[in-house]
């Protein structure tokens, strides 16, 4: 039993200690998916260490107990770390009335805690599958959408969020790990658009922010039929689609981000929510130079045929249509690069600065909500800080919100909003739309 109290208290504090560990270059990708763990299970590894430290007390294993116990002191830290409340930071953005804005009703709805051992499961909302919101101009492409609407009983916000998934830019579609997460929003009486929008490299970053701004002019005109006020369009997105519900968020009139169609539409949102997007598209590229292999080409996948539980599985987390032997192999950054600006910073200039939002900051911008995390591989910290440097000097009201120890798609980790990081910004983000309800 020593062992076996042993072997549990070591396990624990090396899961304990990877939230401790940085990934800053492709030495250290191999952590990557431990460090995940690491994260999103801090709570239970913090009650693993305090069963081994226990165990190892009972049964005079000295080495048991003092691991265990650091193990159990280390995870508990990260959790406390991470749901640390961001007061000064909502009195910023939203004023130090902020709280007293929201309802008494809002609230009952809302989550109470900023992280418990189990989410309270929201009730099921009225979901509609692949709207046709747009056709791109000069083709029969389609743009589609899912629709989730409040539940019977539920009275409506009148806020509206429109969603752009996380994509690399290149992959995945709509309704991609969001299902938990759109169903305590639409529980809080709002409606939640989820978009498909259009990928490299069918488009550019361009195409993009269009087919974003698309969807924004088609939610206003179907306001009064989904109960959404127009002046209530949050623009919202993860990664990818965080870098573009910027972009398309802080450029509503400008001639070269807005597609010919809707000249003369009104594209303005209420606010912004960025989960960990890209704010500068130059910083972006210096800091993913430093995982790429030599010679810019990423190492692909081993392709097996898929079994029956694989094909579930990826439907699950990609979508209905979506089959593992259809995902297509990442392409190398430089090539991204090129599909999404048209090259790289050395090669084209004035292309990087007008597809970075911090290039685009002023008084006008919308309210801005973003998360970022501390230790994230894709979105530099150091960049997400100049971003809210150049928000503040700028005299934009934002909510900066940075998660100490976290990494990139922290809310999106299975099971959703299990972990402590997920839940505070859940509970964040939901007091953010009831201020602006």
């Amino acid at each position: 039993m020593q062992y076996l109290c042993i072997v549990l208290s070591i396990v624990s504090l090396l899961f304990a200690g990877l939230p401790w560990i940085r990934i800053t270059s492709r030495a250290t990708l191999f952590v990557l998916l431990f460090n995940f763990f690491g994260t999103a299970w801090a709570h239970y590894v913090a009650l693993a260490g305090a069963v081994g430290a226990l165990l190892g007390l009972a049964f005079g294993s000295a080495l048991a107990f003092i691991v265990g116990l650091a193990a159990s002191v280390l995870a508990a830290s990260h959790v406390y770390a991470v749901t640390m409340p961001h007061d000064d930071a909502f009195a910023w953005g939203l004023g130090g009335d902020w709280r007293k804005r929201i309802s008494a009703e809002a609230e009952r709805r809302m989550v109470q805690r900023r992280w418990s051992w189990r989410v309270p499961r929201a009730p099921a909302a009225e979901l509609t599958r692949d709207i046709a919101f747009a056709t791109v101009p000069g083709t029969g492409r389609q743009l589609l959408c899912d629709l989730w609407r409040p539940p019977p009983g539920v009275r409506p916000t009148g806020v509206a969020i429109v969603y752009l998934h996380g994509s690399a830019w290149c992959l995945i579609d709509k309704d991609v790990g969001t299902r938990c997460f759109f169903s305590h929003l639409a529980a809080q009486g709002h409606v939640v658009m989820d978009v498909a929008y259009r990928l490299c490299p069918e488009t550019d970053v361009f195409g993009m922010v269009g087919d974003a701004k698309r969807a924004i002019v088609w939610m206003k005109a179907h306001s009064a039929e989904y109960g959404v006020s127009p002046e209530k369009v949050v623009l919202m997105g993860g990664s990818a689609g965080g870098h573009i519900a910027l972009l398309a968020a802080y450029t509503p009139r400008h001639v070269e981000l807005t597609p010919g169609d809707l000249r003369g539409e009104d594209t303005s949102v209420r606010a912004v929510v960025s989960y960990y997007g890209v704010p500068d598209l130059r910083a972006y590229d210096a800091w993913a130079r430093h995982f790429e292999p030599p010679g810019g080409t990423p190492v692909q996948p081993m392709r097996l045929p898929p079994s029956k539980f694989q094909t579930a599985l990826y439907r699950r987390l990609f979508g209905r249509l979506m089959k593992p032997e259809n995902m297509p192999p990442p392409p190398s950054h430089r090539q991204l690069m090129r599909d999404l600006i048209g090259g790289l910073p050395e090669e084209i200039h004035g292309r990087f600065d007008l597809a970075s939002p911090v290039h685009h900051v002023g008084r006008d911008c919308p309210l801005t909500l973003h998360f970022q995390a501390e230790y994230d591989h894709i979105v530099s910290v150091e960049s997400a800080r100049a971003f809210n440097r150049a928000l503040v000097e700028a005299g934009v009201p934002a909510v900066y919100i940075e998660l100490p120890r976290t990494l990139h798609a922290f809310d999106l980790m299975l099971p959703p909003l299990f972990g402590p990081a997920a839940q505070a910004a859940l509970y964040d983000l939901e007091r953010f739309l009831a201020c602006l309800a």
